[in-house]
């Protein structure tokens, strides 16, 4: 199967917004370190909102850490447009209900999978939900995570909910190492494993 390059599709729907009449857009954030490049790079096009719901994390220690993390650093950035973030609130059991029988898949592999569409079938359905134009996710800024899998699981979900999917690869263009720049930057407490107790374990 060619591999599609969601960075450039995303860069066709950028050159035909009207800045003057931006569309809504809601962000699926994973955290503050992964969302800082793709925010300075994307908000100039939308009136955008964060939606940070993030039920994999394994402690509410550190889902508000991060949380917390993400709040402060939209007021950093001081952009233009108002950003308001979305905390959804903590429920470990949901993630756990969801991947229960691929707690034993490794990395990267099927258990994962499950994650990514838990959080945004979620947040896609809030975007409908909330007249929002597109959604979309940070995770594509990982190193890590597979961009063609997500943008298709964008695509899925954008035709069953009916909200467009902002299709994106954000480690592209430099995106990963500019968020770590930004991380240093505002000194962000930038985390050591994806969230889920299996993550963690397979450090």
């Amino acid at each position: 199967m060619n591999k599609i390059n969601y960075n450039l599709e995303m860069e066709k729907v950028l050159k035909k917004i009207n800045k003057e009449e931006k569309p809504r857009l809601l962000l699926h954030s994973c955290c503050g370190p992964c969302s800082s490049a793709i925010l300075e790079r994307i908000s100039d096009y939308f009136d955008l909102d964060i939606f940070y719901y993030n039920p994999n994390i394994d402690s509410k220690d550190e889902f508000y850490r991060r949380s917390d993390e993400q709040i402060k650093l939209v007021e950093d950035l001081e952009l233009d447009d108002k950003i308001d973030v979305k905390v959804i609130k903590y429920k470990h059991e949901e993630f756990l209900s969801y991947i229960k029988g691929f707690e034993k898949y490794e990395e990267g592999g099927a258990r994962c999978f499950r994650c990514y569409r838990q959080r945004l079938e979620k947040t896609a359905r809030y975007a409908k939900e909330n007249n929002y134009d597109y959604f979309t996710t940070t995770l594509s800024i990982s190193p890590h995570k597979d961009s063609q899998f997500l943008n298709r699981l964008g695509k899925f979900l954008a035709e069953k909910y009916k909200v467009n999917y902002l299709f994106s690869d954000f480690k592209k263009k430099n995106g990963f190492k500019r968020s770590v720049e930004l991380t240093d930057k505002f000194n962000m407490y930038r985390q050591s494993y994806c969230g889920c107790e299996f993550s963690r374990g397979e450090d």
